[in-house]
C-alpha cells in the first residue's frame, strides 16, 4: 500500500476497488465481524483446557469462555486495520460492529422464539444458542470499553514511536485492552449480573480469579503469537 493510506484517515475505497488496500480493508472488516458474531454465540460455554503442569491460581487447567479464541481474532483484525487506515476509521468499525451485536442477538432471539415443528430439536437449539442475560451483559460492556481502549493505546504508542515498533503497538495495546476486557467480562457475567439481576448464582472469588487469569494468559499468548501475522498483513498491503 502506498504511503497515502498508511495511518491516514482516508477511505481505502477511493482508489481502484481491486487495489490491495481496498481488498485488505474488506477482508479485515469481514474477519472482525465474523469473529465478533461467533464470539457472541459461543461465550456461554466455559472451556477447561488441561495443562501439563500446575500454575499458580489456575492449577492444572485453564478455564475460559468458548468465545476466547474468536474474540482474540477481533484484536488482530482491529490492530491491522488501525495500522493501515488510522484511528478514526478503526473507531468507526469498532462502534458499528458494537451496534451489529444487537442485530445478531435480535436474530438469534427471534429464531428461538419462533415455533418449531420438533420440540426436541427446539429445546436443543434453545440450550445451544440461548444466550444467558449475564453473559450478554458482560460481553457487550467488555467489548465496547476494551476495543475503544485498544484503538486509543495503539495510536498513543504510534504517536510516540512513529511507524516503527509495530510489535510494541500490537502487544501493548492488546495486552492492556484484554486485561480490561477480561476483568469486565468475568466480573459482570459471573458476579455482578447474577448478584444484581438474579440470573444464576455469583461465582466464588477463587473461581472468578482462576477464570480471569486463565483466559487472560491465553489472550496474552495469542497477542504475542499473532504479531508476525500483523507484520505479514501490513507488509503485504504496503508493498
Amino acid at each position: 500500500m502506498s504511503s497515502r493510506t498508511a495511518g491516514s484517515e482516508n477511505s481505502p475505497f477511493r482508489a481502484d476497488p481491486l487495489d490491495r488496500s481496498a481488498v485488505a480493508a474488506v477482508a479485515l472488516i469481514t474477519l472482525f465481524t465474523v469473529a465478533l458474531a461467533t464470539a457472541q454465540v459461543t461465550a456461554a460455554k466455559v472451556l477447561a483446557l488441561p495443562l501439563p503442569f500446575a500454575l499458580p491460581i489456575v492449577g492444572t487447567e485453564i478455564l475460559l469462555p468458548g468465545a476466547a479464541l474468536a474474540y482474540a481474532l477481533t484484536f488482530l483484525a482491529s490492530d491491522c486495520y488501525a495500522e493501515l487506515y488510522g484511528r478514526r476509521a478503526t473507531q468507526v468499525v469498532v462502534n458499528v460492529a458494537f451496534l451489529a451485536n444487537f442485530l445478531v442477538l435480535a436474530l438469534v432471539w427471534s429464531t428461538l422464539a419462533a415455533p418449531g415443528n420438533d420440540p426436541g430439536i427446539s429445546a436443543a437449539f434453545q440450550t445451544a444458542l440461548g444466550p444467558a442475560t449475564n453473559v450478554v451483559a458482560g460481553s457487550l460492556l467488555a467489548y465496547v470499553v476494551s476495543q475503544n481502549w485498544d484503538v486509543f493505546v495503539f495510536h498513543a504508542i504510534r504517536d510516540r514511536t512513529g511507524e516503527g515498533m509495530l510489535w510494541l503497538r500490537n502487544i501493548g495495546s492488546t495486552a492492556t485492552s484484554q486485561a480490561i476486557d477480561t476483568a469486565i467480562f468475568v466480573g459482570v457475567a459471573f458476579y455482578a449480573a447474577p448478584l444484581l439481576l438474579g440470573v444464576g448464582n455469583p461465582l466464588p472469588g477463587s473461581v472468578l480469579l482462576a477464570l480471569g487469569v486463565g483466559q487472560y494468559l491465553l489472550k496474552l499468548a495469542i497477542a504475542v503469537l499473532d504479531t508476525p501475522v500483523v507484520y505479514l498483513v501490513v507488509g503485504a498491503v504496503r508493498d
